[in-house]
């Protein structure tokens, strides 16, 4: 690595005053000050060298950075030289970028790519190419589904939440490698790709041959359950799904529906703004969530105002339902708002800020985690629903169930009717 050549011929001058300047030229800094807090840039070649002004407090700044960086550069120079194919500079700039943040340990913080960073985004709008499939990175298992996207080759293939990708097309990958597999999972509608799927519950390990497809997420559906009782399904949450959910709610109780089921199993979760206004129409005047991070603004309190559907209300969930459903589960709960029915939830109690970089490129980083009203950090642990029933035998192994085979959606039935005294 070629070394700046600081010759600091100054050394004998006594320096009058703190904003003594330097010229910095493209050989290097000269240290010949030149004082008064006004001096002049000057910009003119000279021998070949373009020459800058900089103060000394410049120059001093300019120095230890150098040194900071002095390895890496180092290193980088080490590879280039001696590496046994040729190394294009851009791709170790942009491993030294990710590796910054693989250095947290946290399998949600990640640099992207302008690739990834548009795949990303897509996958935020409900129209992506691929098989259909939500996944985390799990430190003690690997990649794991958090839920398949209903109606898409996921689940029709048989992928449920809590499965392990094990490889992608014949080839493994860890949990911090997430991005890549998603790369290759991602593809050409109409394709084949094959993923090995490792399922904890029954200790299988098993391949799948599935084809991609154009993924078309609707974040809300809604119909009216026998006995004008309102069911609303929340696929994600979407940038758009508040005002979608308004919508259904609002037709539903027009309608007469006289409870409301909201059916968040497999949600993997989404934007915080968007949970937040949910929550908002379901919950009077209440905390809905806290976040506590080390930077100012990312330790908040949210709460609801008087206005809200006062309506029965039951959530269904299961460990497929995260992050953002997990926001809203908590504030139902916790606030006794309504009656959670299903399995144990996911278990994310962090928050993502998302922020665009510089051509095209974003990071994703963790700057807060969230607590539920009573003060519970669920990230990990998951929150327990107030009647825990595991999904029926009958209904997981039927192709297309009906309603009445959804032993939750009964339940949950069952509870509105009692409350309306039924």
């Amino acid at each position: 690595m070629k070394k700046l050549n600081v010759f600091l011929i100054c050394i004998a001058l006594v320096i009058i005053t703190a904003s003594a300047t330097y010229v910095l030229t493209a050989n290097g800094v000269f240290g010949a000050p030149i004082f008064g807090a006004n001096a002049a840039v000057d910009t003119t070649p000279a021998a070949g060298n373009a020459k800058v002004m900089i103060t000394k407090q410049q120059l001093d700044e300019y120095k230890a950075l150098e040194e900071k960086y002095a390895d890496l550069e180092e290193l980088q120079e080490y590879i280039k030289a001696n590496y046994y194919k040729e190394v294009d500079p851009a791709v170790l700039l942009e491993g030294a970028t990710k590796g910054i943040f693989n250095a947290l340990g946290d399998p949600y913080s990640l640099f992207m790519n302008k690739t990834e960073f548009k795949s990303f985004e897509e996958s935020l709008t409900g129209e992506f190419p691929g098989i259909g499939v939500y996944i985390a990175p799990n430190p003690d298992r690997g990649i794991e589904v958090v839920s398949p996207i209903e109606d898409t080759p996921a689940q029709k293939a048989g992928i449920r939440a809590l499965d392990i990708i094990k490889a992608v097309n014949g080839v493994e990958y860890s949990h911090t490698e997430l991005d890549a597999a998603t790369k290759v999972i991602r593809g050409e509608p109409g394709t084949n790709v094959t993923v090995t799927i490792y399922r904890p519950s029954t200790n299988e390990t098993f391949d799948l041959t599935i084809t991609r497809a154009v993924i078309v997420i609707k974040s809300v559906k809604s119909e009216m359950l026998s006995g004008n009782i309102g069911y609303i399904r929340i696929t994600q949450f979407d940038n758009s799904v508040a005002d979608e959910f308004y919508e259904h709610l609002t037709a539903l109780v027009d309608k007469g529906a006289v409870g409301i089921v909201l059916d968040l199993r497999d949600n993997p979760g989404g934007s915080l703004s968007q949970c937040l206004d949910i929550s908002d129409m379901l919950l009077p005047k209440a905390v809905i969530c806290t976040t506590k991070g080390r930077a100012p603004n990312s330790t908040d309190e949210f709460t609801s105002d008087q206005n809200y559907y006062d309506g029965p209300l039951v959530l269904l969930v299961n460990e497929g339902s995260a992050s953002a459903s997990e926001i809203v589960s908590g504030a139902v709960k916790d606030n006794k708002r309504g009656v959670l029915i299903g399995t144990k939830t996911f278990g994310k109690g962090i928050v993502q800020s998302v922020v665009p970089y510089k051509d095209g490129t974003g990071l994703k980083l963790t700057t807060s985690e969230y607590f539920t009203p009573s003060g519970v950090n669920i990230h990990g642990v998951g929150i327990e629903p107030d009647i825990v029933l595991p999904l029926s035998d009958e209904y997981k192994a039927t192709k297309n169930p009906t309603n009445e085979q959804d032993n939750q959606l009964q339940k949950a039935i069952e509870v509105i009717n009692k409350q309306l005294g039924r």
